[in-house]
């Protein structure tokens, strides 16, 4: 389901030939600076950038990650469906699949009668609460997954920031708890007792660029680079606290981003109508008409909720499907044994349908915008540096769910509780 040409190629082309030749000559001088077998990590950093699809890798010179990776390896991993920023940091966060955090976007609630669009809700512990019902401290710049999940404003030991803005404010935050000083949280300043375990910092420049103007657009590099002198100031307020040599860098995103140029709402409509089904496509919070047997929720993918008289048809899916699976502009139609197989969240409806690349449900108004929420968005980097991992050694396909249990070895906790992921264990040393 994944794309193949272009997504899954060997870390060599993911940055510049000089660049990967760093990587392959790091010596004594790297392998010094990793923690020993019996020393993981005392701290993690988590960079989470919204919308870091790994087709960016290589598109703007990044020396900071460069230099970085000299003590780590970055490579390909593997999100979820959907490929939708919440349910994506929450299976980051939980290292649970969707079917088990239950984090749903763009979905129809029968009981209530509405469509529903993105939440907070998470069924499952976080990273941030395992680390603290196991004695250890949290600071989250923004990474709002864990936003009373383990993190609260004015909570010293779990903090949480929300300074909005830039990548850059952001970052500032994560420096400023990483050196002692104190941060605004919710308009209180606090100063955390210690260095935390984790701290994490989110950015959303990628992701913003992506939708305004496509995963081609002009800025990206530009953000890539500011992304790396951010990289390089987290490192650096790192070894200005002294813990350099004891912290781990994780950098990921949560899901790509794919251009489109058209649109064609009205003829998936058209092609359900036709199998004698009223449909209709509703927003956050909407109720559907009286008639409306078909409701449509969108999120990349267009996610397809039989109500009425289509609810009581058994045939129903499968005379929608051969509707619309043979257009030109969809790429797939998945039924419930597909969303199983993919370990989706069980609130999604009885098909989601998912629309070829170039392809979404309207067309942009300026000529050319990016979406997520399928399978061709759901490939990231994942970069591992520091304390505790193995220069150059690659995780085996990593995923999304991999993350937490990782973040939490290294650290010597256990995993958050409904974790379904494993320990990158190939990739890092552990007690």
């Amino acid at each position: 389901m994944l794309r193949s040409s272009t997504r899954s190629r060997s870390i060599a082309a993911l940055f510049s030939a000089g660049a990967v030749a760093a990587f392959g000559c790091f010596g004594a001088t790297a392998a010094s600076a990793t923690a020993s077998p019996s020393h993981p990590a005392d701290h993690v950093v988590l960079l989470a950038l919204d919308g870091f699809d790994i087709d960016y890798l290589g598109r703007a010179p990044m020396p900071n990650l460069e230099h970085l990776l000299k003590r780590g390896s970055v490579t390909t991993s593997t999100g979820v469906m959907t490929s939708i920023t919440n349910p994506s940091w929450a299976s980051i966060a939980t290292g649970a699949w969707p079917e088990h955090h239950l984090n749903t976007s763009s979905w129809f609630d029968e009981a209530a009668g509405i469509a529903r669009g993105s939440s907070r809700d998470i069924a499952v512990p976080t990273i941030a609460e395992a680390i603290r019902d196991q004695g250890g401290t949290v600071a989250s710049a923004q990474w709002f997954i864990v936003q009373d999940h383990g993190t609260s404003y004015g909570d010293p030991g779990g903090l949480y920031t929300q300074p909005g803005g830039t990548c850059e404010r952001r970052v500032d935050d994560g420096v400023a708890v990483l050196t002692g000083k104190p941060v605004l949280s919710r308009g209180v300043e606090v100063t955390v007792p210690k260095i935390p375990d984790l701290t994490a910092v989110y950015c959303d420049t990628l992701d913003a660029i992506g939708h305004d103007g496509g995963a081609e657009d002009a800025r990206i590099p530009g953000a890539l680079e500011m992304i790396d002198a951010q990289i390089g100031r987290l490192v650096q307020a790192a070894k200005d606290a002294g813990v350099y040599g004891r912290t781990t860098f994780v950098i990921t995103g949560d899901h790509g981003m794919t251009s489109f140029t058209n649109g064609f709402s009205a003829e998936v409509l058209a092609a359900i109508a036709a199998t004698g089904y009223q449909p209709e496509i509703l927003s956050a919070n909407q109720a559907p008409a009286a008639g409306t047997d078909v409701v449509l929720t969108l999120g990349g993918v267009a996610d397809v909720h039989l109500i009425g008289d289509a609810a009581n048809d058994p045939d129903a899916a499968a005379r929608i499907t051969a509707a619309v699976e043979g257009l030109p502009y969809i790429r797939a139609v998945y039924d419930k044994h597909d969303q199983r197989a993919m370990h989706m969240s069980p609130k999604h409806g009885e098909l989601l349908i998912e629309p070829a690349p170039g392809w979404s449900w309207s067309t942009p108004s300026d000529g050319i915008s990016g979406r997520h929420g399928s399978t061709t968005e759901m490939e990231v980097p994942l970069i591992l540096a520091g304390a505790g991992v193995r220069p150059n050694a690659q995780p085996a396909d990593p995923r999304h769910i991999d993350v937490a249990p990782t973040i939490a070895a290294l650290l010597g906790y256990d995993a958050p509780a409904g974790a379904q992921g494993r320990v990158l264990s190939e990739a890092i040393r552990v007690r």
